[in-house]
């Protein structure tokens, strides 16, 4: 086994683990009157990480992973589970809106509005570059600042009405 295999694969498991907590969550909000909004995009973004995911193991081989990138990927896998921890129940993959539920503004959530999405971003980059990937990195990259911008864009006005 590669270490690119054993690293993507722990990533994999730990993304279906992470997709059985939003599916709970997601039928729990849509129980106590929560909604969806940008369901059209959902299919991509899955589309997307799972293609990163793919291209990450195609590509790397046999490569000996950089160290230091893959300390970055386990402190951004840390964050990450900060921004699950903070939202509780209300953190999904998919876009529900719960009416009348708080506003989140604990946690990475005071110092900005969508550390999820930050978080996101590096990793994109971040895993690729421990194996040498720069184009991998560049090109999901580029598609998945695509998608965040369509999906922060029905983000943020959504909740204006709330702020």
């Amino acid at each position: 086994m590669t270490w690119a295999a054993l690293i993507v694969g722990i990533v994999a498991l730990e993304r279906l683990g992470e997709l059985a907590v939003a599916r709970r969550h997601t039928k729990t909000l849509l129980r106590e009157g929560g909604y969806e909004i940008g369901r059209k995009h959902y299919p991509l973004i899955v589309a997307l990480h799972t293609a990163w995911l793919i291209a990450v193991y195609a590509f790397a081989g046999f490569a000996t992973p950089l160290w230091g990138w893959i300390a970055a990927f386990v402190v951004l896998q840390g964050l990450h589970h900060w921004v699950i921890a903070t939202l509780g129940k209300y953190w999904t993959t998919r876009i529900i809106v719960v009416p009348d539920a708080p506003l989140v503004a604990s946690g990475p959530y005071r110092f900005m509005r969508h550390p999820n999405y930050a978080v996101v971003i590096a990793e994109i980059a971040v895993l690729p570059l421990a194996f040498r990937e720069y184009a991998i990195a560049i090109v999901f990259s580029l598609l998945n600042a695509a998608l965040l911008w369509w999906r922060v864009r029905l983000e943020n006005r959504t909740l204006a009405a709330r702020r």
